[in-house]
């Protein structure tokens, strides 16, 4: 048996192939190991990734393996195991030939119809659908959306909502949750997105036929009505000079420094947010310019390393470091490893960055209460009031429309953008 890398032409464990019926269709297969899902005896499930037209399902292969024997940064076995090679090979062969079948008797080949519908009963409740739907998400590794809907789930399972069937779902169902939002403290903007995910959720379950819709209960309900405009809040450049100029305070904790650092950082970098910030390596800075992708949207980045943010990065890139070494002490790529554990260390250093930053807002005398938010705003507002091109600085760096946003710098140079830089000093 030739050893399971070398049974696959595109990538170890992979099995690629297109199928031509109805419409031509990619099917990719692939073997995957969740390290975060180790068990307390050392071992992790193999799943296969089966991917059609860019929408992915995972499949459990029933075969442990310790973490030892699996490379998790190439999603492959670790050692030469030809005993396992076989046995995913096995189950990844016969999801193809499945596929093959459908594809010869003209039927369209989806997940569904590859791997069997894990659709829930007709007539389940609102939380075991829920339930379904944030397990999903954290299989696609959307953590961000499970948590948010987790908390919803947690909200209505309080109001004992959570039982209700979907076709029991009124308006005043959907009134009862909002009035306990309300009675919790919930801004109007936040009751509006938990309605609009309960809402998502709803039509998520009535697409997928999960229950008959005598009448939409959403269609009676006015989420726009709960939205409020958010004040935008930036300081003066004056004001950035002054914190940049500003003594340390005599005691201080570890994270005032880090906060006043980051901030300026954000501020001369075209408002770099805080997770792409963390998530900066050393190996991103080439060429007096810094280089990195947008965990928001996946875009591509970069812009001008600037004198000041070369001033910061200089204090924080030290000889012991490699190009994988994150720049700033956020994360540390020895401990936080998993999406869930960056995600937690991000949380709470952000906590401790806001606080600090509020401290130095009022130390400055400052009426605007100082966030990592804050500086991306304000790198907006001040290139507007210099009067440089709108369509280069984003009036929508996220406010109305980042989207719009977006196309308007794909179609400038650098050049323009860097010219524009130097209007923040």
């Amino acid at each position: 048996m030739l050893p399971f890398v070398l049974l696959f032409s595109a990538r170890p464990h992979t099995q690629k192939f297109v199928a031509q019926n109805r419409n031509t269709m990619s099917v990719n297969i692939s073997a995957f190991c969740r390290k975060e899902r180790i068990a307390k005896n050392g071992t992790a499930i193999v799943q296969l990734r089966v991917t059609i037209n860019r929408r992915s399902r995972y499949v459990s292969t029933g075969i442990r393996v310790s973490e030892s024997d699996w490379d998790f940064a190439n999603q492959v076995p670790s050692t030469d195991n030809q005993a396992l090679n076989c046995q995913i090979y096995e189950q990844i062969e016969s999801l193809r030939k499945q596929a093959k079948r459908l594809e010869a008797l003209d039927i369209q080949v989806t997940l569904d119809n590859l791997l069997g519908s894990k659709k829930l009963p007709i007539g389940c409740t609102v939380g075991e659908y829920m339930e379904q739907v944030i397990e999903q998400m954290r299989s696609a590794d959307r953590l961000s959306s499970a948590a948010r809907c987790k908390v919803i789930l947690a909200q209505l399972q309080r109001l004992h909502l959570a039982g209700v069937r979907f076709e029991d779902v009124t308006l005043d169902y959907i009134l009862k949750y909002e009035s306990a939002l309300i009675g919790w403290g919930n801004k109007p903007n936040s009751i509006a997105t938990k309605i609009s995910v309960l809402k998502a959720i709803y039509n998520r379950a009535l697409t997928n036929r999960l229950f008959v819709c005598a009448e939409n209960p959403f269609a009676k309900y006015n989420i726009g009505k709960l939205r409020e405009r958010t004040q935008k809040r930036a300081i003066r450049k004056e004001d950035v000079m002054a914190l940049m100029e500003a003594p340390l305070p005599e005691t201080h904790s570890p994270y005032t420094e880090l906060a006043r650092d980051l901030f300026l950082f954000s501020y001369f970098s075209a408002g770099i947010n805080f997770k792409d910030i963390a998530l900066l390596r050393c190996c991103d800075l080439v060429n007096g310019r810094i280089h990195y992708r947008r965990q928001k949207t996946g875009k591509e980045m970069n812009c001008q390393l600037m004198p000041q943010t070369q001033s910061i990065v200089s204090k924080y890139i030290t000889a012991n470091k490699s190009g994988v070494d994150y720049i700033f002490p956020i994360l540390d790529r020895a401990v936080h490893k998993t999406e869930i554990q960056i995600a937690n260390r991000l949380n709470k250093v952000l906590r401790h960055i806001n606080r600090e930053l509020k401290n130095w807002g009022r130390i400055l005398g400052l009426p605007t209460k100082l966030t990592t938010y804050v500086a991306r705003h304000t790198f907006a507002t001040v290139l507007k009031r210099s009067g440089v091109n709108i369509a280069i600085i984003s009036e929508s760096l996220g406010h109305s429309d980042l989207s719009t946003t977006q196309i308007y710098l794909d179609s400038f140079e650098n050049a323009q953008i860097d010219e524009a830089l130097k209007n923040l000093v």
